[in-house]
């Protein structure tokens, strides 16, 4: 029996997330998700969330049949850490984690222990001013900061936003991450401009995209025709240069979580093909998180 048909066998209910059938899409050894997050109320600022820990997550991984994991911090949690380094201390080598930090809390001592253990970068989520934790001006005093250990930017803005940031992002002296297919307004997809800055950006060789948050970037719902527009187009940009994401347990969705496997399974047709998915799923975020 195929480790797929295993799955399969096994299939459960997950919290925080639809369905309970393994993904269609052959996943291959050392897949990784390459953005989840993880909300655990033995530690501050998590409130009531209930079934987002990385016991409740586990169970996720085993239904997709992926290994590998990067753990973004979550707002929940502020600036604090503490949960996300609890969480890869259990992940070991197959964790990573991107943190949020502003200038002053961003001491070496701090960065060293955060590096070892395996934190590989830091988020800027600014597409909300309403919830933002920390601001524009800041990413190049961190990112000063940051590049010296081979850490990238990850961020998470909306196309316009992106646009108005070209000239800041362009000269980041470090890699840069997009997250969730870079939030381009879903009408014009790949005709904003927005695709056309990230594109050049790509175009450096250091810079990636999140194929992750199919729901945010939809008007029309599952199975998400208009998001997948977006994402075919990346790839044609930059097919090294794609990771995939989940983005459980999906906290902005508050009535319908959508199904992980159906998530999954969209990016073999993203991809153009199982062995192009299984780059995406494996290679190149070994290469992008250091993963052995």
């Amino acid at each position: 029996m195929s480790a797929r048909r295993d799955r399969r066998a096994m299939s459960h209910a997950v919290p925080n997330s639809s369905g309970s059938a393994a993904p269609r899409l052959a996943v291959p050894p050392g897949a990784c998700d390459a953005h989840l997050h993880i909300i655990d109320d033995r530690f501050p600022g998590a409130g009531p969330s209930p079934g987002m820990t990385l016991a409740d997550y586990r169970a996720l991984q085993r239904r997709l049949g992926v290994t590998r994991a990067v753990l973004v911090q979550a707002k929940h949690h502020g600036t604090d850490p503490a949960c996300m380094l609890d969480a890869l201390a259990q992940l070991g080598a197959d964790g990573r984690g991107i943190a949020v930090l502003t200038p002053d809390q961003a001491t070496p001592a701090l960065l060293r222990t955060l590096h070892v253990a395996g934190v590989r970068g830091l988020r800027f989520s600014l597409w909300n001013p309403a919830d933002q934790l920390v601001t524009l001006d800041m990413l190049r005093p961190l990112v000063a900061k940051i590049a010296p250990l081979g850490w990238h930017a990850q961020i998470h803005m909306t196309g316009p936003q992106i646009v108005e940031a070209e000239s800041v992002l362009s000269a980041l002296p470090c890699p840069i991450v997009f997250d969730h297919m870079a939030r381009l307004p879903v009408a014009e997809g790949p005709n904003h401009p927005g695709f056309a800055v990230v594109a050049r950006l790509l175009a450096r060789g250091d810079v990636w995209v999140k194929l992750s948050g199919a729901y945010l970037n939809t008007t029309t719902g599952a199975p998400y025709d208009d998001a997948s527009r977006i994402a075919r187009a990346f790839v044609a940009e930059a097919p090294d240069r794609m990771v995939w994401g989940s983005d459980w347990p999906h906290v902005t969705e508050k009535t319908h979580k959508p199904d992980d496997a159906q998530l999954l399974d969209l990016l073999g047709d993203w991809a153009g093909g199982t062995e192009r998915a299984a780059r995406i799923l494996r290679d190149n975020p070994a290469q992008l998180y250091g993963f052995a």
